[in-house]
C-alpha cells in the first residue's frame, strides 16, 4: 500500500499548490485512487490521516469563496471522508467517530446536492454507523451521566438530519415508500427533539413540491398532507400560519388537478383551512376557481366572491375573479359581481380597469348600445379628471377599434366613424402620436369612403402633423390626391412612400412597418389609379413597386401591368410615335428578366418561371416586329426575346424562334453599321459575330433533331458573318468564303454579293473579291440558259478590279489576267451578238483601247499593238454605233501601227 500512499500524498499536495482553476485534472485521479480502494483492508497510516483532513479544509475554504464547482467539492469531501475512514483505528476515539459523522453526513449532502442519490447513499449510510458506534460508546460510560445526556440528544439530532436526507435521496430515486420510513423515523424522534419541527415540515414540503411538478399527485398529496401533520405535533415549533396556508393551498391544488371531481372536498377543505391558517388573494381565488370547475351554486361562488372583497384584497384580484366567472359560463354573476366591485373601488385610481371590463364584457354579450353608454360615461369621467391608466387605456382603445374596424368591414362607414371617434375623444388635442396619426388616417378611410374628402383633407393634416414619415400617412395623402386627380401631389405621395421603405424604423416608439408593407402598399396605389383612369400615376406607382419589392413574383406581376399599359400608349400613338412608346417596355423586359433569373434561386415552381420567361419573350418579339423602322430597338427586342427563350423547356418552335431572333439582332446591327460606317462600331460588329455564333449551334441542335426545314438560314450566317468580318478587317473572312463555296447549290447571286461587300468600306478584299466573281461567273455560264448581263457585269467587275481607272504603270501577269477577262467576254458576245448590251461592248472597247495607249506611252510596242487590237475587234459588236467608230478607230490605229513602225525601226538603227 506504500505506492498508494505515496500517491496520495503527492497528489494532496500539489491540490493544495495550485490555483482553483488549474485543480480539476488533480481531483479526478485524486478520485480515481480512491474508488479503486473500496472493499479494501484499512490502512493504518498516519499521512492518510492528515491528507484528509487537509484536503476536508482545502474543500471548505474553495467552498466558502465560491471557486471550484459542485461536482468538484463533492469529490473532494468523497476522497478527504473515504481516506479517513481508510486509516480508521480498530477501536476509534471519540473525536475520530465524531470527525467521521460530520465529513460522511455532510458529504452525502453534498453528493445530494449535486443530484447523485446513489453516491450519497454509501456515505449516508457511513453516518449512520458511525453515529450507531458513537452512540454504543456513550451509553457504556457510567460517570457524568449529564454531559452523555447531552451527547445523546447531539447523536439524535444529527440522526435526524441523516434520516431526512436519506428519505431526500429516496424521494429523488422513486423510491416512495423507503422516504415514508425514513421519515417516520425523524418523526418519532421529533417528541426529544421539538425544535425541529419545522425544519421537518418545510422538508416534506419541498418533497411535495418536487412530485406535483413530476404530475405524482398521490405521493404529493401524501407529502404535503404529512407536513401539515407534523406542524400539528408542536404548535410551537410549527412553522408560520403563512407558511402552513401556502402548504394547505398547494395540497387543495394537488386535489384540483389530480382529480376536481372525486377529491372536490378535500380540495375545498384544504383551501379553506389554508384560508383560515392565513387569508390570501390566491387562496381566495383558488376556492373560487375550485367552486366553479366543481360546478358549485351561484350562491355558493357568490359566498366565495364576498370573502374576496371582505378581505380587502387589491382590484387586479377581484377583476380576475370576474374574468374567471365569464370563462365558466357565469356571466349574470360576472355582471352582478363587477358592479359591486366597481362600486366597491370607486375611489381607487385602478377603477378604468374594471370599467373596460365591462364595457368588453357587454360589447361580447352583444349589448352595444349599454356598451356605448358605458363608454361615454367614461369618455365623461376622463374630462371629469377620473382618467384611465395608461394600460386600461390602451386596453380600451383596442376594443374601440376592433369594433370600428369590423363596421368597416361591414362597409357600415358612419359606424366605424363613430367607433374611431370615440377613441379620439381620449387624445389631447395638439398631441403628437403615431397611434393619433393611424386613427387619422382610419378616420380618412371612412371619411373617404362617405364621400367627404373635405372632411378626409381635414383628418390627413393631423396625422401629418403627428407621423409625417409614415408610410402609412403618405398613402392616405396619395388616395385624396387621386380622387382630386392631383397628378402631381399623388406622384409626390409615391415618391415618399418608395424613399421612406429605404429607411428603417429606429423609434421604438413608432408603428413598426413590416418589409413589405411599402411594396403593398405600391400595389394598392395602382389599383386605385387604375380604377380612377388616372393611367401615368398607375405607371408611376408600378415602377416603384418594381424598385422597391424584394418579392420577385410580385415586381413580375407589376411588370405585366406595366407592359400593358405602355402598350396600349403605343397602339394609340401614330406610326412616327409608336417606335418612341415601344421603346418605353424596353427596361421593364430587362427587369423581368433579372427577376426571372433570380427565380432559379427562389420559391418559385418551374412551371411558374417559364410562364413568364414565355410572356415576356412573346411582348419582346412582337415589340422587335413593330421597330422595323428603327434597328436599334428591333435589336434589342430581338435580343431580350432570345434571352427570355432560353429560360424555357427547349423545343422544335423554341429553337426555331432562337434562330430568328438571333438572324434579326444580327441582321439590324449591320443594317446600323451601314448606316454610319465612319463611326467607330467594333463593339457592335463583335456582338453580330456571338449572335451568329449561337444562331450556328441553335441551327446545329434543329439539324441534328432531323426536323429542320429547307431554308437559307446557313446561307444568310454566312454572309452576316461574311460582312461582320469583312468590316472588321478580320482575315478570316477568307474561311467564310470557303465555307460558302462548299455550300450545296449556291446561288451566283450570293456570291456577287459577297464580292461587293468584300469592297464595301472600311473592308477591302480584292482577291477575294475576284475569287467570287470568277465562281459567279463560272456559274452563271453553266445555266442552261446564261444570262449574258448578268455575265458582263461579272467581266465587267473582275476587269475593274484587276485593272482600275488612273493607273500608269501595268505588270505583266496583271495585263495577262485582264486579257483572259476579255478573251471572256469576246467568248459571251460571240455566243450572243444580239443580246449583249452595246454600252457594255463600248464600255469594254474603250478600256481595252486606252490599255493599248498606255502601253504605247510606256514604250511597250507589241503589248499596245495586241491591246489596240483587242480594242478593234469588239468594234464590229457595237451595232448602230459600229459605222461611226468603225471609221475613227480605224485611222487611229492605222496611225498607232505607222508610229509603232517608225518607233520599232529607230529602236533598231540605235
Amino acid at each position: 500500500m506504500e505506492p498508494f500512499v505515496s500517491t496520495v500524498k503527492c497528489l494532496t499536495e500539489l491540490l493544495l499548490q495550485k490555483k482553483p482553476e488549474d485543480c480539476d485534472e488533480l481531483i479526478e485521479r485524486l478520485f480515481s485512487e480512491v474508488s479503486s480502494l473500496e472493499d479494501v483492508s484499512k490502512i493504518s497510516d498516519p499521512q492518510l490521516e492528515e491528507c484528509a483532513v487537509h484536503l476536508w479544509n482545502w474543500a471548505v475554504t474553495k467552498n466558502l469563496s465560491t471557486t471550484i464547482t459542485q461536482t468538484q467539492k463533492a469529490k473532494a469531501r468523497h476522497v478527504a471522508c473515504s481516506l479517513l475512514y481508510c486509516c480508521e483505528p480498530e477501536y476509534p476515539t471519540e473525536g475520530i467517530i465524531r470527525k467521521q459523522i460530520l465529513m460522511a453526513s455532510k458529504t452525502g449532502r453534498t453528493w445530494l446536492d449535486c443530484k447523485n442519490p446513489q453516491m450519497a447513499d454509501t456515505f449516508l449510510k457511513l453516518a449512520v454507523k458511525s453515529l450507531e458506534t458513537l452512540y454504543n460508546q456513550l451509553t457504556s460510560r457510567d460517570d457524568r451521566a449529564a454531559d452523555i445526556s447531552s451527547s445523546k440528544c447531539d447523536v439524535e439530532k444529527d440522526l435526524l438530519r441523516i434520516h431526512s436526507f436519506q428519505a431526500e435521496s429516496a424521494i429523488s430515486q422513486g423510491k416512495n415508500q423507503e422516504a415514508v420510513a425514513y421519515m417516520q423515523r425523524c418523526k418519532d424522534m421529533l417528541l426529544r427533539l421539538p425544535k425541529d419541527t419545522a425544519y421537518l415540515s418545510l422538508m416534506c414540503y419541498n418533497f411535495g413540491v418536487d412530485l406535483y411538478s413530476a404530475k405524482k399527485f398521490e405521493e404529493s398529496a401524501f407529502w404535503l398532507s404529512q407536513s401539515y401533520d407534523i406542524g400539528k405535533i408542536n404548535v410551537k415549533f410549527a412553522p408560520a400560519a403563512e407558511v402552513q396556508a401556502k402548504v394547505l393551498r398547494l395540497l387543495s391544488t394537488v386535489y384540483f388537478e389530480w382529480d376536481c371531481q372525486k377529491f372536490q372536498e378535500k380540495a375545498l377543505n384544504a383551501v379553506s383551512l389554508a384560508n383560515k391558517k392565513c387569508v390570501s388573494p390566491t387562496g381566495l381565488s383558488l376556492k373560487i376557481t375550485i367552486l366553479l370547475r366543481c360546478g358549485a351554486s351561484d350562491n355558493h361562488v357568490r359566498a366565495g366572491l364576498n370573502e374576496l372583497l371582505e378581505a380587502k384584497v387589491s382590484l387586479e384580484v377581484c377583476v380576475s375573479a370576474v374574468k374567471l366567472l365569464v370563462s365558466a359560463d357565469r356571466e349574470v354573476l360576472a355582471f352582478e359581481y363587477l358592479k359591486r366591485v366597481c362600486q366597491h373601488f370607486e375611489s381607487s385610481s385602478e377603477l378604468g380597469t374594471a370599467l373596460v371590463l365591462h364595457v368588453k364584457l357587454l360589447l361580447r354579450k352583444g349589448k352595444e348600445l349599454l356598451g356605448k353608454q358605458k363608454i361615454e360615461d367614461i369618455i365623461n369621467g376622463h374630462y371629469a379628471g377620473k382618467q384611465l391608466s395608461p394600460q386600461a387605456l390602451t386596453c380600451l382603445h383596442a376594443i374601440l377599434w376592433d369594433k370600428a374596424h369590423k363596421y368597416f368591414e361591414a362597409k357600415n362607414y358612419s359606424e366605424a366613424l363613430q367607433w374611431y371617434n370615440y377613441s379620439m375623444s381620449f387624445f389631447k388635442t395638439g398631441q403628437v402620436e403615431p397611434n393619433l396619426a393611424k386613427l387619422q388616417r382610419n378616420r380618412v378611410s371612412c371619411f373617404l369612403q362617405l364621400k367627404q374628402l373635405e372632411k378626409a383633407k381635414e383628418a390627413i393634416k393631423e396625422a401629418e402633423r403627428c407621423d409625417p414619415d409614415s408610410i402609412f400617412t403618405q398613402f392616405s395623402l396619395y388616395k385624396i390626391a387621386v380622387l382630386e386627380s392631383n397628378v402631381e401631389k399623388a406622384v409626390e405621395a409615391v415618391n415618399a412612400i418608395t424613399r421612406l421603405s429605404r429607411s428603417p424604423v429606429t423609434s421604438e416608439d413608432r408603428l413598426l412597418v413590416s418589409e413589405d408593407a411599402a411594396s403593398n402598399l405600391l400595389s394598392l396605389a395602382a389599383q386605385i389609379a387604375l380604377q380612377n383612369e388616372q393611367q401615368e400615376t398607375a405607371i408611376k406607382a408600378l415602377e416603384s413597386l418594381c424598385e422597391t419589392s424584394k418579392d420577385e413574383t410580385q415586381v413580375l406581376t407589376a411588370l405585366r401591368c406595366l407592359v400593358r399599359l405602355t402598350l396600349s400608349v403605343a397602339e394609340r400613338s401614330s406610326d412616327e410615335m409608336r417606335t418612341g412608346s415601344l421603346e418605353g417596355l424596353l427596361p421593364y423586359i430587362k427587369m423581368a428578366l433579372v427577376k426571372i433569373l433570380n427565380q432559379s434561386q427562389s420559391h418559385m415552381s418551374v412551371q411558374q418561371r417559364t410562364e413568364e420567361a414565355h410572356w415576356f419573350r412573346k411582348i419582346a418579339w412582337n415589340s422587335a416586329l413593330q421597330c422595323e423602322s428603327c434597328p436599334v430597338r428591333m435589336r434589342d427586342f430581338f435580343v431580350l426575346s432570345y434571352q427570355l427563350s432560353v429560360l424555357c423547356p427547349p423545343d422544335r418552335s423554341l429553337l426555331m424562334s432562337q434562330e430568328t431572333c438571333l438572324m434579326m439582332a444580327a441582321a439590324a446591327s449591320l443594317e446600323l453599321f451601314r448606316k454610319s460606317p465612319l463611326s467607330d462600331q467594333t463593339e457592335e460588329l463583335t456582338q453580330v459575330l456571338e449572335h451568329i455564333q449561337i444562331c450556328w449551334e441553335v441551327w446545329k441542335a434543329l439539324k441534328a433533331s432531323g426536323n429542320h426545314p429547307t431554308d437559307c438560314t446557313n446561307t444568310l450566317l454566312l454572309l452576316y458573318e461574311f460582312e461582320a468580318r469583312a468590316k472588321l478587317n478580320d482575315p478570316r473572312v477568307e474561311t467564310v468564303l470557303e465555307s460558302v463555296l462548299e455550300l450545296e447549290n449556291v446561288e451566283p447571286k450570293i456570291l456577287e454579293t459577297i464580292a461587293a461587300l468584300a469592297m464595301e468600306p472600311p473592308a477591302h478584299f480584292p482577291l477575294l473579291c475576284k475569287k467570287a466573281l470568277r465562281v459567279a461567273l463560272s456559274l452563271h455560264k453553266k445555266q442552261p440558259q446564261p444570262d449574258l448581263a448578268l455575265c458582263s457585269k461579272c467581266v465587267h467587275s473582275l476587269i475593274k478590279l484587276s485593272l482600275p481607272n488612273g493607273v500608269t504603270e501595268v505588270e505583266a501577269p496583271v495585263l495577262k489576267e485582264v486579257w483572259d477577262y476579255y478573251e471572256e467576254a469576246l467568248s459571251i458576245i460571240s455566243s450572243a451578238p444580239a443580246d449583249f448590251p452595246e454600252m457594255e461592248v463600248l464600255w469594254l472597247l474603250t478600256r481595252a483601247w486606252n490599255t493599248g495607249i498606255l502601253l504605247y506611252s510606256l514604250a511597250q510596242y507589241p503589248e499596245a499593238e495586241k491591246w489596240c487590237g483587242l480594242a478593234m475587234s469588239f468594234i464590229r459588236y457595237l451595232g448602230p454605233l459600229q459605222e461611226s467608230y468603225e471609221t475613227q478607230m480605224t485611222g487611229l490605229y492605222s496611225e498607232i501601227l505607222d508610229r509603232l513602225d517608225k518607233a520599232v525601226n529607230l529602236m533598231k538603227e540605235k
